[in-house]
């Protein structure tokens, strides 16, 4: 997630409030390397994997070694490194997580994948659907584990709702609602993010949002079958805070989407950018047997999980679902939501390589969600123009 921070129980879960020892998950803990010191690398991962027992960060990244240096030494790592390659063929390192802007995503990948080293690739996992194929080619050529940082699908709440919906809470699915309001890509911005200026580097709204919302959203109710949307850039000039320039984008800001479901349901879907007063996230899930309702009040950020409600049978208004404690098997140890995800993430990983499993999101789980970008882009210039 590499963008300007504004903002009968799943396989996964194991008892409430535990933090496993490493003798309990992999005989030792699985050597990490980071690439990238932005917000999203110390905030998201560095902060999810010093509460995990299964992994040891050996190594941070950065273009200049005094950054590097710096963080390594705020959070205790043991290598810095301003050279991609010495990081990657550290002998300890045995996942390399890119946490960079996405224009940098599909290079390092490359390297890692050369080297035969695990990989942790944020999303978007490229700025292209032809190089995310590609990318993923490679890493299966390889017989590497690739992931994708595309985690909210992770969380317990999300974990519930998809069981819920495999319990058939809401019976035969007939429709799913969701919009998502975000401050991010709001105008004015800083020249430090003049990077997502231009729609080609795929770090946008529709891009980031999109993906990741749409990933949690669809892994629940099952994915598109047909499907039309409208794209539009609602800001096409975008003030620079330093020096007040006004420099013109065609990145999209807001995005709407209509469709049927493989299971036949409608759905639809708002993503709406640079919104100041944002209003977070609401899914509505409607079936033949009961309504499911799930809110936050941020999409980022979160200090709260998300609320699920429930109306079912004879109900005429919404009841509280809290999510029950065995979906939260990591240890009381502060960590807001938003980093939590991150947490579940890594640590699916850590048991799809113990078990030899794939839980983890990968990167054909963002080829997918590339190319469902693709056609909500198509479908737009060819409906709307």
């Amino acid at each position: 997630m590499s963008f300007p921070i504004a903002d009968a129980k799943s396989p996964l879960c194991l008892p409430a409030a535990t933090k496993l020892p490493a003798s309990e998950t992999t005989k030792k803990a699985i050597g990490v390397g980071i690439i990238g010191t932005g917000g999203w690398a110390k905030y998201g991962h560095i902060a999810a994997l010093q509460t995990l027992d299964e992994f040891k960060i050996i190594a941070i990244g950065s273009r200049k070694q005094e950054t590097a240096d710096a963080v390594a030494k705020r959070f205790d790592i043991p290598h810095a490194f301003a050279d991609d390659l010495a990081l990657i063929n550290h002998p300890e390192v045995e996942l390399v997580a890119v946490v960079t802007p996405a224009l940098d995503h599909a290079r390092l990948a490359r390297l890692v994948i050369a080297a035969g080293k695990d990989v942790y690739s944020e999303w978007p996992l490229s700025t292209t659907t032809a190089e995310s194929k590609e990318l993923l080619a490679l890493a299966k050529a390889k017989g590497v584990r690739h992931v994708v940082g595309l985690q909210r699908r992770f969380g317990p709440s999300s974990q519930y709702l998809q069981d819920l919906i495999k319990q058939n809470y809401v019976g035969q699915m007939r429709s799913a609602r969701m919009t998502v309001s975000v401050d991010a890509f709001e105008n004015p911005m800083s020249q430090a993010h003049s990077w997502s200026f231009d729609i080609a580097n795929f770090a946008h709204t529709l891009s980031i949002y999109g993906g990741h919302f749409q990933d949690l959203l669809f892994n629940a109710v099952g994915f598109p079958n047909q499907l039309t949307a409208i794209v539009r850039n609602q800001f096409p000039l975008i003030d620079v805070i330093e020096t007040g320039e006004k420099v013109p984008t065609t990145r999209p800001d807001a995005a709407m989407m209509i469709g049927t479901l493989e299971n036949g349901a409608l759905f639809s879907v708002q993503i709406e950018g640079a919104q100041h007063q944002r209003t977070g996230l609401q899914i509505d899930i409607t079936g033949t047997e009961g309504v499911l309702r799930v809110t936050n009040v941020l999409a980022f950020l979160n200090k709260e999980d998300n609320a699920i409600e429930g109306m079912r049978g004879k109900d005429q208004s919404f009841s509280p679902m809290p999510v029950p404690a065995e979906y939260q098997s990591l240890a009381n140890v502060g960590l807001a939501v938003s980093q939590q995800d991150v947490a579940f993430l890594y640590r699916a990983y850590a048991q799809d390589r113990r078990d030899g499993t794939s839980q983890a999101a990968n990167f054909a789980d963002a080829v997918r969600q590339h190319q469902l970008i693709d056609q909500m882009f198509e479908t737009s210039k060819r409906t709307f123009g």
